[in-house]
């Protein structure tokens, strides 16, 4: 990383916006183990049967219907902090007591309270997920919206250690108990947060009615030039990413033969580092080089970097070729997410930025969910080297189609919200 870019993610982060932005990040990320794999973690030492465990994992379904009651979102405004800082801070604060409260229930003896109080906190994330994702698309100017995605994505991250393998750690040491009560109070770090945000320069007409909020995102988006060309566009972006991680952990153990420790530490740990280290360096980039070009610059590498699992498949256990795969793979994602993410956000109209804003990731997670059946097919048809090989194939179309809407695209970058009809 060059010194020009180090000092500009330095001078990012002491930008207010982007700075709470990175603390809301972290204030989203947290509570998601906690409703998966270290509530599952907690079930297990409990001696929870797995039937229940299993029922368990439905706790975690607002996260996919989010969508629905985000126009409640757009449309009400609590009487503190503004329209989109009002929503963020009960939500909050609501899931602080609800996550300390769980820590003084046994999965063992009330398991169905404890089912209940974890589907709340899915629910409260979600909603918490909804809003930040609008605030964040309102309050940042759009030269900061490639960094102050990239430092959300990090946030995130590491929230998701904080609640997942840390708690497990903490745990053994001071029980579950105190490991929920610790986690609960770390969400007054996103509360600090959200009481110091600015408000949104344009934060945009809130709809008038709820039925207006409910059919007004979808009017004025497809209103637009092009709309279901950027559908197309969201869905193919991430495509070959998503082919390539949907087997990823299951190719370096069964497919070349690493244990699980040196996966976890490999894929997992550098994963994670390379990830952030992408984000970060991706949304230093955006900020010179523009939308359009860094969506294509860093979806170049992304569908590179799954070739050098090919090369994996094809010379097998090798250490080497392992953590430049590794290495090279999430650097590379964690560049397109940042890109990703402020290409989400430069499509949203702030009056409907929670709703539009929730649908439209909600439509880019369909690659990822769907992908999953094919690649365990394709992988018993074909092998590990054709199969990387096609993941490779399948992120071309969505560069080809991004190479076509390059005007299109570019004027995205010269409009703080994309064009609307009616607005007053």
């Amino acid at each position: 990383m060059s010194p020009e870019t180090l000092t500009a993610i330095l001078k990012a982060l002491a930008n207010r916006r982007i700075g709470v932005t990175a603390l809301l990040g972290f204030a989203s990320g947290l509570p998601l183990a906690l409703t998966g794999g270290t509530l599952q973690a907690w079930m297990t030492v409990e001696g929870v049967d797995l039937s229940t465990i299993g029922i368990f994992t439905l706790v975690g379904l607002p996260y996919t219907v989010k969508f629905l009651w985000a126009p409640l979102m757009d449309r009400f405004a609590l009487p503190w902090l503004g329209r989109r800082r009002g929503w963020i801070l009960m939500c909050q604060m609501t899931l602080a007591m609800l996550i300390v409260v769980s820590g003084f229930l046994s999965p063992r003896s009330v398991p169905w309270w404890l089912a209940l109080l974890a589907f709340l906190i899915a629910f409260c994330s979600a909603s918490q997920d909804i809003v930040v994702d609008a605030y964040r698309t309102d309050v940042l100017r759009q030269p900061e919206r490639g960094m102050g995605a990239a430092v959300f994505v990090t946030g995130y991250r590491v929230a998701m250690l904080v609640s997942g393998a840390l708690a497990l750690i903490l745990s053994e040491y001071i029980g579950w108990r105190s490991t929920y009560i610790f986690i609960g109070f770390l969400l007054f770090i996103g509360i600090l947060a959200t009481w110091m945000g600015p408000e949104p320069e344009d934060p945009g007409r809130p709809p008038r009615t709820l039925s207006e909020a409910v059919g007004g995102p979808l009017r004025e988006y497809f209103s637009r030039p092009g709309a279901w060309v950027f559908l197309a566009l969201i869905v193919l972006y991430k495509l070959g990413d998503a082919f390539a991680g949907s087997l990823t952990t299951a190719f370096l153990i069964r497919g070349v033969g690493f244990s699980v420790g040196e996966v976890g530490a490999i894929n997992k740990g550098l994963g994670l580092a390379a990830t952030i280290f992408g984000a970060l360096f991706g949304g230093a980039l955006m900020a010179r080089f523009g939308l359009f070009r860094s969506l294509l610059g860093f979806g170049i590498l992304q569908a590179v970097s799954n070739l050098t699992f090919m090369v994996l498949a094809h010379v097998g256990k090798s250490y080497l070729v392992l953590v430049l795969a590794v290495g090279f793979e999430n650097l590379a994602g964690g560049m397109g997410t940042a890109a990703f993410v402020g290409f989400l956000m430069a499509l949203c109209d702030h009056r409907y930025t929670a709703t539009q804003f929730a649908l439209l990731s909600a439509l880019a997670a369909l690659g990822r969910v769907y992908v999953g059946p094919v690649s365990g097919f394709l992988v018993e048809g074909v092998g590990w080297v054709w199969f990387f090989f096609f993941t490779f194939i399948a992120a071309l179309p969505g560069l080809i189609l991004l190479w076509a809407m390059q005007g299109t695209i570019g004027s995205l970058e010269n409009k703080s919200s994309p064009p609307s009809q009616g607005d007053e």
